[in-house]
């Protein structure tokens, strides 16, 4: 069942109730008040799935790519070093 907040509009209380989509909640049971429950507006929840498979894949790749990548830029600036410039 869904969860639903309400607040007396006369004792100010805030209540939790949970009930059917097609119920309504109008007296409240805290101060015995008559049609005076008002339904709060909640905010979303969201669950965030942790993905895994071909994403997975995808970042494995790319970390393997940026490894060897690096081992090449490596050797490129060891063999520059090697070289002298010679500005004539």
């Amino acid at each position: 069942m869904p969860r639903y907040k309400y607040q007396c509009n006369t004792c100010q209380i805030e209540t939790t109730i949970y009930h059917g989509i097609s119920e309504v909640i109008l007296n409240c049971d805290a101060c015995d008040g008559k049609e005076c429950m008002q339904k709060l507006l909640s905010k979303p929840r969201y669950i965030k799935k942790k993905t895994r498979g071909i994403n997975q894949k995808v970042g494995e790749l790319t970390k393997k790519y940026i490894e060897e990548n690096k081992e090449i830029l490596k050797q490129q600036q060891k063999e520059a070093q090697k070289q002298t410039y010679d500005p004539s």
